[in-house]
């Protein structure tokens, strides 16, 4: 089955709760080519380096340009992409069979040598924030070519899912001579890659403009042209969609949904692989905005889990849930909704206990409670500022006095990579629960490409083994449990405060036939098919 064909597939996910809501037609759109589709998108395309960041706005709208060895579909079951399969040769030997008859956009043959060129890349030579996609090759010793289209890859330890890992990984074509640098990506040169669209242009935070690739192996992709406009105020995302200026308009808050129905939008909604928490710094002395309640420093309050389980329990998940995201969501108790393979039965979502969130932190030393900044993107996720208000309410039933802080993600990203915040509202994907546990709550090991989103640096060794040790272990029900079993030590600890899994709500005009949603929240036009005369 080709690519095309396969994201047009019908989408049949109950367990991730996928749901299609049609309408009326909207009003005419405004007059345009009949194949260019307008994208209206939250996600701001950062650079067009497909290995530098490991973030939705570069995985999602770089798709189009680049492919991957092996694709996850709407349920996250693996799909043959530039890999046509894949089989264990060994513990820790993989073989990988390639698409022949493949072609980049500059016209040059696709083959096992611009794998090797992409693995080398990203594990030997950039040097990218957080580590990037590194700890999805850390773990590689050799690749070897046994011919053009057949790549075998050996491991320093058994890597049971290192076909998933690939699902991430974005191929470049192998220059003639070293590793293209991240500037040269960005500076203008058209990225050439095998996907079904081909760049067109790119402002920065702005716009990005694609064209359809006739060469495509995959099939002729639906539409002529593409373009993605970055809108990150929902509002404005919200406003384009209903008056036909746009045709797609990804992450609508949920209290919209309603008035865009009545307006003839349809609502395609999913809900999300993924986990939004609130995080603390665990490792410094002292922290920039937490303070006692006459404003003077204290010692990091976080670094004792009394406190961090006082706050987890005195949050009203219930109110995030119903309240802001509209139903639109799930209460959370670990990294990714309860039942899907990982997960522990044994964790489920608390009702807040305010009494005993006060009893903790008076055992604590601090039964007056503490003031603090809590930080968090605007825009970002659905949901997101808002709730940073009603934790800090929740909070206040404590005595902790929390000041929400919400800006730009940009903005919000560049200050905690600075270690300008103690505490901060984050969000996570990732193609399985190992994944997330590997990157959110790992100790961060550059070498082994551990904890790249375990930004407040919590360390526990006993869950690092049990982590390691589930690894390591074939795919399967055991594995499942392995994982389970290191979630709940981790949770225990409460290193992060799960707060809801969000539903990802796209909406979309008259144009468009149909769009199928993914779980991982990816917003392209492989997800669209143009509407019937």
């Amino acid at each position: 089955m080709t690519l095309g064909n396969r994201l047009r597939a019908r989408l049949i996910s109950a367990s991730l709760l996928a749901i299609f809501l049609w309408c009326a037609p909207m009003a005419p759109a405004l007059a345009l080519e009949e194949e260019e589709l307008r994208i209206a998108t939250a996600y701001k395309l950062m650079t067009l380096d497909p290995h530098y960041a490991n973030l939705n706005e570069n995985t999602s709208l770089l798709s189009h340009i680049f492919e991957r060895l092996v694709y996850q579909d709407e349920n996250l079951a693996l799909k043959p992409g530039l890999a046509t399969s894949w089989r264990p040769l060994s513990d820790t030997r993989w073989e990988f069979k390639l698409q022949d008859n493949v072609r980049f956009h500059d016209g040059s043959a696709f083959d096992a040598d611009d794998v090797v060129y992409s693995i080398e890349r990203i594990r030997d030579f950039l040097k990218s924030p957080s580590g990037g996609f590194r700890s999805y090759v850390s773990g590689i010793k050799s690749v070897f070519v046994p011919d053009p289209l057949t790549i075998v890859i050996e491991t320093d330890s058994a890597v049971p899912n290192l076909p998933l890992f690939f699902s991430s990984i974005f191929v470049m074509n192998r220059p003639s001579d070293g590793f293209e640098t991240t500037e040269d990506l960005n500076a203008g040169q058209a990225p050439n890659g095998t996907g079904p669209y081909r760049f067109e242009s790119w402002r920065s935070g702005e716009e990005l403009e694609l064209v359809r690739n006739a060469d495509y192996w995959g099939g002729k992709p639906a539409w002529q042209r593409v373009s993605f406009r970055v809108i990150e105020n929902p509002a404005a995302r919200v406003a384009a969609l209903s008056t036909g200026e746009i045709d797609v308009a990804d992450a609508i808050p949920a209290r919209d949904v309603a008035s865009l129905k009545e307006r003839g939008v349809r609502i395609a909604s999913v809900g999300a692989a993924r986990i939004n928490f609130v995080q603390f710094d665990v490792d410094r002395e002292t922290l920039p905005g937490v303070t006692d309640k006459s404003g003077q420093p204290i010692s990091n309050p976080f670094k004792d889990p009394l406190v961090r389980r006082a706050l987890a329990l005195s949050i009203d998940r219930g109110i995030l849930v119903d309240k802001i995201l509209a139903g639109f969501g799930t209460a959370a108790s670990q990294v990714f909704p309860n039942g899907l393979p990982g997960t522990s039965a044994k964790l489920l979502p608390e009702v807040p206990d305010y009494e005993q969130g006060k009893a903790l932190l008076a055992k604590a030393g601090y039964p007056d409670g503490f003031s603090l900044v809590l930080a968090g993107p605007a825009g970002r996720y659905p949901g997101d500022a808002e709730s940073l208000q009603a934790i800090a309410q929740s909070w206040a039933r404590i005595g902790v006095k929390a000041q929400p802080s919400a800006s730009p993600f940009s903005v919000f990203n560049t200050k905690r990579a600075a270690g300008d915040y103690g505490i901060w509202y984050g969000g996570s994907s990732g193609e399985a629960v190992d994944i997330i546990l590997h990157s959110l709550l790992a100790s961060p090991d550059p070498e082994r490409g551990t904890g790249a989103l375990n930004f407040g640096k919590y360390r526990n060794e006993t869950f690092d083994r049990l982590l390691a040790s589930a690894e390591g272990i074939a795919v399967g029900p055991e594995r499942n449990a392995a994982l389970a079993e290191a979630t709940e030590l981790a949770m225990a600890d409460q290193p992060i405060i799960p707060l809801y899994h969000f539903h990802h709500i796209v909406g979309y005009g008259p144009r468009v036939g149909s769009y199928v949603m993914h779980p991982r929240g990816w917003t392209t036009a492989m997800q669209t098919l143009v509407a019937a005369e």
